[in-house]
């Protein structure tokens, strides 16, 4: 039964063994963590829109992303409201530094490549979580508050595509694999903004899906996840049903 290990960009990630997994599936610029690991190519690749909007840690991850490669590259998009007035009087210039063709175009300056560019709007993701959530009230309470991050959107994806996922790489911090984030110095904190969303959700995915496990003890810990054994490569779960 084939797996995929899901890698987010946490320093010195704990990794199972390459035996465990036969497909990778990266966030943002954990791609660069993976190249210097010497994993596989990613065969699943999720960027979010925050890359290009100015932000001084997305200049920091494309820098970082330089001559690598993925199979397919999914575009995660902005939140289609902003909340505050200063966001939405910002709106306009944000929108447009936001837009996937300005991802191509940086990336193309950097030398990524991709086989396969996936453009889904912000509602494609919104009711992937729903579907394998199952509209639990908690998770629809949390997104309310905040968006995912775009580490659990790739674990979605995955769990979309296979029974088994592996979580690998995360921390629920902002903490890069390839430099120190600018945001934690910035911000005065490495807790990550989507932090209380993605644990809610990983606490719901846990109970609904034996074939997801991790090996990094702070997920677990956090979200009742089973730490990956060999012999948790035999659990089976429900197969969803969502295609991306």
């Amino acid at each position: 039964m084939s797996a995929i290990l899901v890698l987010g960009s946490k320093p010195e990630p704990a990794l199972p063994p390459a035996s465990a997994y036969d497909r990778l599936a990266c966030a943002n610029g954990s791609g660069a963590s993976a190249a210097k690991l010497g994993l596989p190519e990613p065969a699943l690749t999720v960027m979010s829109a925050i890359l290009t909007s100015g932000i001084e840690s997305g200049r920091q991850t494309l820098t970082a992303l330089r001559g690598l490669t993925t199979d397919e590259l999914h575009f995660f998009p902005r939140p289609p409201k902003a909340s505050r007035l200063r966001k939405r009087l910002a709106q306009p210039l944000v929108a447009w530094r936001t837009r996937p063709s300005e991802l191509k175009k940086r990336l193309q300056a950097v030398d990524y490549r991709y086989r396969r560019f996936v453009d889904h709007d912000y509602g494609f993701y919104q009711g992937m979580i729903d579907q394998l959530c199952a509209d639990d009230v908690e998770v629809t309470r949390q997104m309310q508050c905040k968006q995912p991050s775009t580490g659990l959107i790739t674990i979605l994806l995955a769990l979309s595509r296979s029974e088994r996922v592996i979580v690998a790489g995360f921390s629920f911090e902002l903490t890069h694999a390839y430099d120190r984030n600018p945001e934690i110095d910035q911000r005065g904190t490495r807790a990550s903004r989507h932090a209380d969303t993605d644990i809610t959700i990983l606490r719901c995915l846990s109970r609904r899906y034996p074939g997801l496990t991790t090996s990094e003890a702070v997920v677990s810990e956090n979200t009742s996840i089973p730490i990956f054994t060999e012999n948790s490569q035999h659990r089976a779960s429900p197969t969803p049903s969502t295609q991306p």
